[in-house]
């Protein structure tokens, strides 16, 4: 009980001889420096928000410009061209007075205004987006003197949130342009006669309805800083009432062959110690283009609260505590003390007092977890339970100390590895608490990972953290030779704090229910994570291709062998170069994809396709296909989201079916190696699993990838055991092997047609990329084209 005599600053008997008071110094103490430490933060929010807010200036620039205009004034000259006289004589001041405190007040309204145009000067800056269309290697002189230009503006290295003012705004793109490429996107997926029918429907809805909704989206444009996330994130996400669990949520993993440490409550020591240290950073390193920091605002203290017809995102200031689940028990876990973080090694010795503690759950605590697991409803609005929750929903972040032992080990590396996400996208349905914005799940054998929200942010900005996190647990925090974290240990910590509930009946049969929704969701979910190590970017890149691009190819056709046909393909892009941008689509099924696909599974049409054409025909091929599909393919699916009710009003059922039509193959790409922490070249054992997400549609595939280095790429597919059709496993095999016969394919065509760009032309050959009827029947590469295909 020292502890809770600690807690106590003073306390009083009373005696017949009067009040006895009794001071404890040490709770005093703590009390001091815990204020201490909040004023201290105050203070630097207070700083940064000055920086930030007159940035791309900077605050010592302000008595630049004093100095300036009073050395103007004492060499007898009027800058101001008579402002500052305009402004003394509305100061009750002496006439000494007047002229200082006027020159300080027209220096700072200068300032200010040199503020507002380096400020409008950037934003124009960061509105060309041109560079993005560049070819590889081929700079345009105007991307040239942008860079210069934005490199002399952003001179001063930012703060996270320097760039938001600046950021330019989202514009509504033209109907039109939108209605083209939605109808270009749906080519593939519809007959001759429903892609007339369909063309007559979306014109006759963009002369009519379409121009007066698009003239609301304009004024709401120019009201709102976007005018598209804010209906996004209330439409997409929070107004959904089936299971967040699978259906929302998506996971990271640990690094693939490394586990810096066996010991559970040391992997958890560091990794909550890095975690709080991003928390507490105000840069954001290696961020090398201005980027929307919005999503970032909502990073920790964070919950998805639901109710009844919509979720609400409550996020808090700050939280000095996290909550812990270990086998059925809640506690709440104090990460800092008389106003410092806790060392690593103190986290540790805390956490492995939770592992040591035997007490048992209370009467329906063990499996509470799932209410965040079902379907969304509210079932705490007051009393112990109330508190309770509320320690767990207003903490930074939540952690889970998983029993099992997960990661690419033993006698299966591959079925462990499928099995370690699972584990990570629902885990036991219960273990986990979804609504936070992310839980952490650390392993027994100290392999980790996390399980995040997605209402709140996209995968990169969850992927910046968690890269920061596993690089800095790694390569700056680090072990001892014995697995411990280091630094020394302040016994006295207090225990941490069990939560108490008192869960009536009725709310113990609603986690029965909900666990039982989520079980059958989590049995149905089958996931597959394969490294793929024959070939990465670097030999793509070879072929002056993009690799996304390059892989998407390879999706299609795996789906194409797979299903016989095409599907609505959804591929995710960022719009952070936009004030509070989120995501786009990009529709990677198109014409082009969809022809050199079928082209692809003939092999006679195929060598007809790509070897018998002109080298100017099949440059301009591949360049439209490959080169630049990521940037020609988006459909702007967000504005059709907006115009999406009335439309299915106004239009007819083939429209309403086709807008209406699922996402069968949902793919996204994990970013990797935004930071600069570590040389991955020099630690090529530290390379990230990345992460993954459930299917979309009942019948369709999650696919996400993760390219990494120059010779790996790892894949993560997921579909649903309910749809027969569906194979996970055949699916990944798919992507291989015809990425490998694509692959082979376009190094024989790049070979020879440098062979024959090489060949000297002589008078009255043929031109330059012409074969002969000869070399077409003696055609080495088609031979080698026709054992690729075989293969």
């Amino acid at each position: 009980m020292a502890e809770a005599h600690q807690a106590v600053a003073f306390q009083f008997t009373i005696t017949p001889e009067g009040i006895d008071l009794q001071l404890s110094y040490q709770a005093l103490n703590q009390i001091y420096l815990s204020g201490v430490r909040s004023w201290k933060k105050r203070v630097s929010r207070m700083r940064n928000s000055l920086i930030k807010g007159v940035y791309p200036a900077s605050p010592s620039s302000w008595l630049f410009v004093v100095i300036a205009i009073l050395a103007t004034m004492y060499m007898r000259s009027d800058p101001s061209m008579g402002l500052i006289t305009k402004i003394q004589q509305h100061l009750p001041l002496s006439s000494q007075g007047q002229t200082m405190v006027s020159a300080l007040v027209f220096s700072t309204l200068l300032w200010l205004s040199l503020i507002l145009a380096l400020r409008f000067c950037l934003k124009l800056l960061l509105s060309y987006h041109q560079w993005m269309f560049e070819q590889h290697g081929r700079v345009s002189n105007v991307t040239k003197v942008w860079v210069t230009l934005l490199r002399l503006l952003s001179s001063r290295k930012p703060l996270l949130y320097s760039y938001q003012t600046s950021l330019p705004h989202l514009p509504v793109p033209p109907i039109k342009d939108t209605v083209s490429r939605y109808l270009q996107s749906v080519r593939p997926l519809l007959t001759d006669p429903e892609y007339k029918r369909m063309t007559e429907l979306a014109n006759h809805f963009e002369l009519n309805l379409g121009n007066r909704l698009q003239r609301y989206l304009k004024l709401k444009a120019l009201w709102a800083t976007n005018y598209v996330s804010d209906w996004w994130e209330e439409y997409i996400y929070l107004r959904s009432r089936g299971p967040i669990m699978v259906n929302s949520n998506y996971y990271g993993m640990d690094f693939l062959y490394v586990t810096p440490t066996p010991v559970q409550a040391a992997r958890a020591g560091n990794t909550i110690t890095a975690l709080l240290l991003y928390r507490r950073k105000t840069r954001v390193p290696g961020t090398v283009i201005p980027l929307c920091a919005a999503q970032c605002e909502r990073m920790f203290n964070t919950t998805r609260t639901p109710g009844d017809q919509t979720d609400v995102l409550q996020h808090w200031q700050d939280s000095e505590f996290v909550a812990v689940y270990h086998k059925g028990r809640y506690f709440r876990l104090w990460v800092y003390r008389a106003g410092r973080l806790l060392s690593p090694r103190e986290i540790e010795y805390q956490i492995q007092r939770i592992l040591d503690d035997l007490s048992p759950p209370q009467p329906g605590e063990d499996k509470l977890g799932a209410l965040t697991a079902g379907d969304r409803k509210q079932y705490f609005s007051s009393g112990i339970n109330k508190r309770s929750l509320d320690a767990i929903e207003r903490a930074a972040f939540f952690i889970t100390l998983d029993d099992e032992e997960q990661g690419m080990r033993g006698e299966d590396p591959a079925g462990n590895l499928d099995r370690y996400a699972k584990s990570l996208l629902h885990g036991k349905c219960y273990d986990r608490w979804f609504d936070k914005s992310f839980s952490i799940v650390i392993y027994k054998n100290g392999k980790s990972g996390l399980n995040a929200e997605h209402s709140w942010a996209d995968a990169p900005t969850v992927a910046h953290l968690w890269e920061y996190t596993l690089a800095t647990d790694a390569f700056q925090l680090g072990y001892t030779e014995d697995g411990h974290c280091k630094g020394d240990v302040d016994r006295t910590l207090p225990m941490p704090q069990r939560l108490v509930w008192d869960i009536p009946s009725e709310v113990q049969a609603q986690v029965c229910i909900s666990l039982a929704v989520a079980q059958a969701l989590a049995d149905d979910v089958d996931c597959h994570v394969f490294p793929f190590r024959e070939f990465g970017k670097g030999r793509i890149k070879k072929l002056r291709v993009s690799p996304d691009a390059f892989i998407q190819i390879g999706l299609q056709l795996a789906y194409y062998r797979d299903r016989g046909g095409f599907c609505l393909t959804y591929e995710a892009s960022m719009t952070r170069l936009f004030r509070e941008g989120r995501t786009e689509t990009v529709r990677s099924c198109s014409n082009e994809s969809s022809a050199f696909v079928k082209a692809l599974e003939n092999g006679e049409v195929l060598m007809n396709y790509l070897f018998w054409l002109s080298f100017k025909e099949k440059a301009q091929h591949f360049k439209l296909l490959l080169t630049q599909m990521p940037i020609q393919a988006p459909v702007k699916n967000q504005h059709v989201f907006h115009l999406c009710p009335n439309v299915q009003k106004s239009l007819l059922s083939l429209t309403f079916q086709v807008l209406s039509e699922p996402w069968r193959l949902s793919t996204s790409q994990t970013p990797v190696q935004q930071m600069e922490l570590f040389d991955l070249k020099n630690n090529p054992e530290f390379i990230s699993l990345g992460g993954g997400f459930g299917p979309v549609a009942d019948d369709g595939y999650g696919v996400s990838y993760i390219i990494v280095g120059e010779d790996m790429i790892n894949f993560h597919v997921s579909s649903k055991h309910s749809s027969t059709s569906l194979y996970t496993s055949y699916v990944v095999y798919m992507i291989i092997t015809k990425t490998r016969c694509t692959m082979a394919l376009f190094l024989a065509v790049i070979s020879k047609e440098r062979r024959l760009r090489r060949r000297p032309s002589t008078s009255g050959s043929r031109p330059r990329g012409k074969i002969s009827r000869l070399r077409r029947t003696q055609n080495p590469i088609r031979s080698a084209g026709n054992v690729y295909m075989q293969e």
